[in-house]
């Protein structure tokens, strides 16, 4: 009777024991299977930033492809404001757009950007025009926040016209040419490509599992 019992005792345990196993192995499958989910979410969300990174960057090089075209071929430059005499139309601060026109084109009312020899160009509104001598045009301008015209009228063959301005935009453009600015971008612009261009563990995926696939096949043919 006590034999019996102990054999009793003893079929249950191993019986309990042989049914742990399958569920610590189901345990284990799905703590696995969990961490590929996770390992699989990361992988695509990196994917995703890689994209999108790469698209911003195409765009921004297309545009500057376009405005260097542009520049070239229709004369088209920018120039900053430094100074409020054009305020409140073109504050201190403004990125403006300007394009070479001859200055016999140039009417009343346009805002224009005219060299001046040994001084630095000036940008105000033309009040008045008329034309010179050999081919030139006379420009007498005025700020728009001066109370006169300035003091002595322009003898000039072209004009640089204003064609659009953005107010503050300037500001970002003198951060942007600090050295320390440029060097830090550079920098973060080949962090980004050695990334993106770097081979990634989803890259060599297929050909380790093309070669696992052929591995079964070789060991039949032996």
């Amino acid at each position: 009777m006590h034999v019996e019992q102990l054999h009793s005792r003893r079929t249950r345990a191993e019986t309990a024991q042989v049914e742990a196993v399958p569920a610590e192995a189901e345990s284990a499958e799905a703590m696995g299977s969990g961490n590929d989910r996770s390992r699989v979410g990361w992988a695509r969300a990196a994917s995703i930033t890689r994209t999108t990174l790469l698209n911003v960057a195409a765009v921004l090089g297309s545009v500057c492809i376009v405005l260097v075209v542009l520049a070239m071929v229709f004369n088209i430059t920018l120039i900053m404001f430094k100074t409020g005499s054009m305020s409140p139309t073109i504050p201190t601060g403004s990125l403006a757009v300007v394009r070479q026109i001859p200055a016999q084109d140039a009417k009343v009312g346009d805002v224009v950007t005219v060299d001046r020899p040994g001084l630095l160009p000036v940008t105000h509104r033309i009040v008045s025009t008329h034309a010179g001598e050999h081919g030139t045009t006379v420009l007498t301008l005025k700020g728009d926040a001066n109370p006169t015209a300035d003091p002595a009228p322009y003898t000039v063959r072209t004009v640089r016209l204003v064609m659009w301005s953005v107010p503050g935009l300037a500001y970002f453009v003198v951060w942007l040419s600090n050295p320390i600015v440029l060097g830090a971008l550079t920098l973060a612009v080949a962090a980004l490509i050695v990334w993106v261009l770097w081979p990634r563990d989803d890259d060599r995926r297929p050909a380790r599992h093309a070669q696992q696939a052929r591995e079964p096949q070789e060991d039949e043919n032996q």
